[in-house]
Protein backbone atom coordinates (compact mmCIF):
# COMPACT_ATOMS: atom_id res chain seq x y z
CA UNK A 1 0.00 0.00 0.00
CA UNK A 2 2.94 2.04 0.79
CA UNK A 3 5.11 4.58 -2.17
CA UNK A 4 6.63 1.89 -1.93
CA UNK A 5 6.94 -0.91 0.45
CA UNK A 6 9.74 -3.62 -0.55
CA UNK A 7 7.55 -6.31 0.62
CA UNK A 8 3.40 -5.35 -0.02
CA UNK A 9 1.12 -7.10 1.08
CA UNK A 10 -0.98 -5.96 -1.82
CA UNK A 11 -2.05 -8.82 -3.83
CA UNK A 12 -4.98 -7.83 -6.16
CA UNK A 13 -6.37 -3.79 -6.61
CA UNK A 14 -9.12 -2.62 -8.30
CA UNK A 15 -9.91 1.26 -9.80
CA UNK A 16 -13.41 1.58 -11.23
CA UNK A 17 -15.49 4.24 -13.04
CA UNK A 18 -19.05 4.37 -13.98
CA UNK A 19 -20.64 6.20 -16.49
CA UNK A 20 -23.95 6.97 -18.29
CA UNK A 21 -24.95 3.55 -19.71
CA UNK A 22 -24.00 3.27 -23.68
CA UNK A 23 -26.41 0.79 -25.23
CA UNK A 24 -23.79 0.37 -28.45
CA UNK A 25 -20.41 -0.67 -26.33
CA UNK A 26 -20.36 -3.90 -28.07
CA UNK A 27 -19.89 -1.49 -31.75
CA UNK A 28 -17.75 0.95 -29.95
CA UNK A 29 -15.27 -2.16 -28.04
CA UNK A 30 -13.03 -2.85 -31.24
CA UNK A 31 -12.33 0.52 -31.18
CA UNK A 32 -11.30 0.89 -27.53
CA UNK A 33 -9.47 -2.26 -27.21
CA UNK A 34 -7.24 -1.51 -30.31
CA UNK A 35 -6.47 1.73 -28.25
CA UNK A 36 -5.67 -0.30 -25.66
CA UNK A 37 -3.91 -2.96 -27.43
CA UNK A 38 -1.06 -0.09 -28.85
CA UNK A 39 -0.56 0.64 -25.11
CA UNK A 40 0.27 -3.25 -24.38
CA UNK A 41 -3.13 -4.18 -23.24
CA UNK A 42 -2.81 -7.05 -26.12
CA UNK A 43 -5.03 -9.79 -25.21
CA UNK A 44 -9.39 -9.89 -25.63
CA UNK A 45 -11.98 -11.96 -24.21
CA UNK A 46 -15.26 -11.39 -24.31
CA UNK A 47 -17.01 -12.37 -21.24
CA UNK A 48 -21.29 -12.92 -20.71
CA UNK A 49 -22.23 -13.47 -17.02
CA UNK A 50 -25.63 -15.30 -16.45
CA UNK A 51 -27.34 -13.83 -13.82
CA UNK A 52 -31.14 -14.50 -12.13
CA UNK A 53 -33.17 -10.95 -12.67
CA UNK A 54 -36.16 -10.64 -10.49
CA UNK A 55 -39.12 -8.22 -11.61
CA UNK A 56 -41.79 -6.98 -9.09
CA UNK A 57 -45.35 -7.03 -10.15
CA UNK A 58 -48.31 -4.03 -9.05
CA UNK A 59 -50.16 -7.22 -8.38
CA UNK A 60 -50.04 -10.25 -5.79
CA UNK A 61 -49.34 -12.49 -8.56
CA UNK A 62 -45.87 -14.37 -7.97
CA UNK A 63 -43.51 -12.92 -10.56
CA UNK A 64 -40.96 -15.78 -12.15
CA UNK A 65 -37.47 -15.12 -12.24
CA UNK A 66 -35.61 -14.59 -15.90
CA UNK A 67 -32.54 -15.38 -16.66
CA UNK A 68 -30.81 -12.20 -18.01
CA UNK A 69 -26.80 -12.17 -20.07
CA UNK A 70 -24.68 -9.45 -19.21
CA UNK A 71 -21.81 -9.02 -21.72
CA UNK A 72 -18.32 -7.34 -20.72
CA UNK A 73 -14.61 -7.13 -22.03
CA UNK A 74 -11.59 -8.61 -20.77
CA UNK A 75 -8.59 -6.66 -22.31
CA UNK A 76 -5.74 -7.52 -20.59
CA UNK A 77 -1.63 -7.55 -20.93
CA UNK A 78 0.02 -9.94 -22.59
CA UNK A 79 1.69 -11.33 -19.14
CA UNK A 80 -1.82 -11.69 -17.69
CA UNK A 81 -0.68 -8.69 -14.52
CA UNK A 82 -3.12 -6.46 -15.31
CA UNK A 83 -5.96 -5.13 -17.38
CA UNK A 84 -9.22 -3.71 -18.12
CA UNK A 85 -13.15 -4.76 -17.71
CA UNK A 86 -14.97 -3.11 -19.61
CA UNK A 87 -19.14 -2.88 -19.70
CA UNK A 88 -21.93 -1.01 -21.15
CA UNK A 89 -21.52 1.46 -18.20
CA UNK A 90 -18.12 1.58 -16.48
CA UNK A 91 -14.24 0.76 -16.65
CA UNK A 92 -12.60 -1.22 -14.42
CA UNK A 93 -9.01 -1.40 -14.02
CA UNK A 94 -7.68 -4.23 -12.08
CA UNK A 95 -4.44 -5.84 -11.08
CA UNK A 96 -2.35 -8.80 -9.39
CA UNK A 97 0.99 -6.63 -9.48
CA UNK A 98 0.54 -3.12 -7.61
CA UNK A 99 2.82 -1.02 -7.98
CA UNK A 100 2.51 2.62 -7.09
CA UNK A 101 -0.66 4.90 -6.51
CA UNK A 102 0.66 7.21 -9.42
CA UNK A 103 0.60 4.05 -11.62
CA UNK A 104 -2.22 2.69 -10.53
CA UNK A 105 -4.40 5.73 -10.92
CA UNK A 106 -3.08 6.82 -14.31
CA UNK A 107 -3.98 3.29 -15.81
CA UNK A 108 -7.82 3.69 -15.04
CA UNK A 109 -7.81 7.26 -16.38
CA UNK A 110 -5.96 6.06 -19.41
CA UNK A 111 -8.64 3.29 -20.17
CA UNK A 112 -11.89 5.61 -19.33
CA UNK A 113 -10.33 8.54 -21.77
CA UNK A 114 -9.77 5.40 -24.34
CA UNK A 115 -13.59 4.99 -23.98
CA UNK A 116 -14.70 9.12 -23.45
CA UNK A 117 -12.39 8.94 -27.57
CA UNK A 118 -14.52 6.04 -28.74
CA UNK A 119 -18.15 6.82 -26.90
CA UNK A 120 -18.45 10.46 -26.42
CA UNK A 121 -19.28 9.71 -22.78
CA UNK A 122 -21.70 13.18 -20.81
CA UNK A 123 -20.81 12.20 -17.28
CA UNK A 124 -19.00 9.60 -14.69
CA UNK A 125 -21.59 8.78 -12.01
CA UNK A 126 -18.88 7.03 -9.61
CA UNK A 127 -15.77 6.35 -8.67
CA UNK A 128 -14.08 3.75 -6.42
CA UNK A 129 -10.62 1.88 -5.54
CA UNK A 130 -10.75 -1.57 -3.86
CA UNK A 131 -7.47 -2.93 -2.30
CA UNK A 132 -6.93 -6.31 -1.20
CA UNK A 133 -3.99 -6.83 1.32
CA UNK A 134 -2.60 -10.27 2.75
CA UNK A 135 -1.86 -10.82 6.30
CA UNK A 136 0.46 -13.91 6.25
CA UNK A 137 2.75 -14.71 9.02
CA UNK A 138 6.26 -15.13 8.72
CA UNK A 139 8.19 -18.00 10.77
CA UNK A 140 7.09 -17.95 14.36
CA UNK A 141 4.78 -15.25 13.55
CA UNK A 142 0.58 -14.94 14.26
CA UNK A 143 -1.73 -13.48 12.70
CA UNK A 144 -2.70 -10.72 15.37
CA UNK A 145 0.77 -9.56 15.28
CA UNK A 146 -0.09 -8.02 12.40
CA UNK A 147 -3.38 -6.76 13.12
CA UNK A 148 -4.24 -3.93 15.96
CA UNK A 149 -5.96 -5.44 19.34
CA UNK A 150 -9.43 -4.28 18.09
CA UNK A 151 -9.21 -6.50 15.48
CA UNK A 152 -8.80 -9.94 16.72
CA UNK A 153 -11.57 -11.68 17.60
CA UNK A 154 -12.96 -13.31 20.36
CA UNK A 155 -11.35 -16.29 21.82
CA UNK A 156 -12.29 -18.74 24.22
CA UNK A 157 -10.18 -22.23 23.72
CA UNK A 158 -11.67 -23.60 20.40
CA UNK A 159 -10.09 -23.44 16.78
CA UNK A 160 -11.06 -20.68 14.98
CA UNK A 161 -12.00 -21.51 11.30
CA UNK A 162 -13.32 -17.85 10.16
CA UNK A 163 -13.73 -14.38 11.41
CA UNK A 164 -15.03 -11.07 9.96
CA UNK A 165 -14.63 -7.64 10.61
CA UNK A 166 -16.82 -5.06 9.24
CA UNK A 167 -16.83 -0.92 9.53
CA UNK A 168 -18.33 1.17 7.38
CA UNK A 169 -17.57 4.83 7.29
CA UNK A 170 -18.83 8.17 6.11
CA UNK A 171 -16.24 10.40 4.47
CA UNK A 172 -15.29 13.94 3.30
CA UNK A 173 -12.53 14.98 0.64
CA UNK A 174 -12.28 15.59 -3.27
CA UNK A 175 -12.78 18.35 -5.60
CA UNK A 176 -15.66 16.49 -7.18
CA UNK A 177 -17.93 14.86 -4.51
CA UNK A 178 -16.73 15.62 -1.30
CA UNK A 179 -18.68 12.89 0.59
CA UNK A 180 -17.86 8.92 0.28
CA UNK A 181 -18.07 6.02 1.51
CA UNK A 182 -15.35 3.62 3.01
CA UNK A 183 -16.14 -0.18 3.65
CA UNK A 184 -13.30 -1.82 5.44
CA UNK A 185 -13.17 -5.51 6.31
CA UNK A 186 -11.13 -8.01 8.06
CA UNK A 187 -11.23 -11.78 6.89
CA UNK A 188 -9.05 -13.86 9.40
CA UNK A 189 -9.05 -17.06 8.22
CA UNK A 190 -7.38 -20.97 8.46
CA UNK A 191 -7.78 -22.11 4.44
CA UNK A 192 -5.33 -20.84 1.14
CA UNK A 193 -5.42 -17.37 0.27
CA UNK A 194 -8.34 -16.58 -1.75
CA UNK A 195 -10.91 -13.61 -2.75
CA UNK A 196 -14.42 -12.60 -1.44
CA UNK A 197 -16.41 -13.85 -4.12
CA UNK A 198 -17.36 -10.43 -5.55
CA UNK A 199 -13.97 -9.90 -6.29
CA UNK A 200 -12.24 -12.07 -8.37
CA UNK A 201 -9.40 -11.06 -10.81
CA UNK A 202 -10.75 -12.31 -14.15
CA UNK A 203 -8.04 -13.28 -16.56
CA UNK A 204 -4.97 -12.14 -14.19
CA UNK A 205 -2.09 -14.53 -12.73
CA UNK A 206 -1.02 -13.52 -8.83
CA UNK A 207 2.19 -12.84 -7.98
CA UNK A 208 4.24 -16.20 -6.94
CA UNK A 209 4.90 -15.38 -3.30
CA UNK A 210 0.60 -15.08 -3.57
CA UNK A 211 -0.09 -18.07 -5.38
CA UNK A 212 -0.76 -20.97 -3.00
CA UNK A 213 -3.01 -23.59 -1.83
CA UNK A 214 -1.56 -23.74 0.90
CA UNK A 215 -3.80 -24.38 3.84
CA UNK A 216 -2.92 -21.52 6.19
CA UNK A 217 -3.50 -19.22 8.88
CA UNK A 218 -3.77 -15.46 7.35
CA UNK A 219 -5.71 -12.42 7.30
CA UNK A 220 -7.23 -10.54 3.87
CA UNK A 221 -7.32 -6.59 4.45
CA UNK A 222 -10.07 -5.23 1.88
CA UNK A 223 -10.63 -1.69 1.93
CA UNK A 224 -13.51 -0.68 -0.98
CA UNK A 225 -13.55 3.80 -0.90
CA UNK A 226 -16.03 5.14 -3.39
CA UNK A 227 -18.07 8.55 -4.32
CA UNK A 228 -21.09 8.35 -6.36
CA UNK A 229 -23.12 11.35 -8.16
CA UNK A 230 -23.09 13.27 -11.19
CA UNK A 231 -19.72 14.29 -12.16
CA UNK A 232 -18.30 15.77 -14.92
CA UNK A 233 -15.82 14.72 -17.64
CA UNK A 234 -12.61 16.68 -16.24
CA UNK A 235 -9.89 14.20 -16.15
CA UNK A 236 -7.81 16.64 -13.92
CA UNK A 237 -10.88 16.65 -11.35
CA UNK A 238 -11.12 12.81 -11.51
CA UNK A 239 -7.77 12.11 -11.08
CA UNK A 240 -7.63 14.35 -7.92
CA UNK A 241 -10.78 12.88 -6.61
CA UNK A 242 -9.39 9.36 -7.17
CA UNK A 243 -5.65 10.21 -5.12
CA UNK A 244 -8.15 11.46 -2.52
CA UNK A 245 -9.96 7.80 -2.22
CA UNK A 246 -6.67 6.29 -2.06
CA UNK A 247 -5.19 8.46 0.72
CA UNK A 248 -8.20 7.79 2.90
CA UNK A 249 -7.36 3.90 2.16
CA UNK A 250 -4.25 4.94 3.15
CA UNK A 251 -5.05 5.89 6.73
CA UNK A 252 -7.55 3.01 6.77
CA UNK A 253 -4.59 0.91 6.55
CA UNK A 254 -2.59 2.38 8.65
CA UNK A 255 -5.09 2.63 11.06
CA UNK A 256 -5.37 -1.34 11.19
CA UNK A 257 -1.94 -2.76 11.13
CA UNK A 258 0.52 -2.85 14.07
CA UNK A 259 4.06 -1.90 13.91
CA UNK A 260 5.36 -5.16 13.60
CA UNK A 261 3.67 -5.32 10.11
CA UNK A 262 5.08 -2.24 9.13
CA UNK A 263 8.66 -2.95 9.97
CA UNK A 264 7.77 -7.20 7.88
CA UNK A 265 6.64 -4.81 4.72
CA UNK A 266 8.27 -2.20 4.86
Amino acid sequence: MSEKMSNAPVYYALAQARFNPVGAMAKYVEEVQDRLRRVGYTLFEPQQVTHLQIATAASQAPVEPQVAHTLSWLITKGDRTAGFILGASSITFHTTHYETRNEFIAELLRGLKAVHAVAELDHVNRLGLRYLDAVVPQANDRVADYLVGGLHGVEFGAIPRYAMNESVFATTSGPLLSSGTLVARVHWMNAPLGFPPDMVPNGLVLMPRFASNQVRDHAVIDIDHFVEGTMALDFSAIQQQLVSLQATIRQAFEATITEHARRVWA
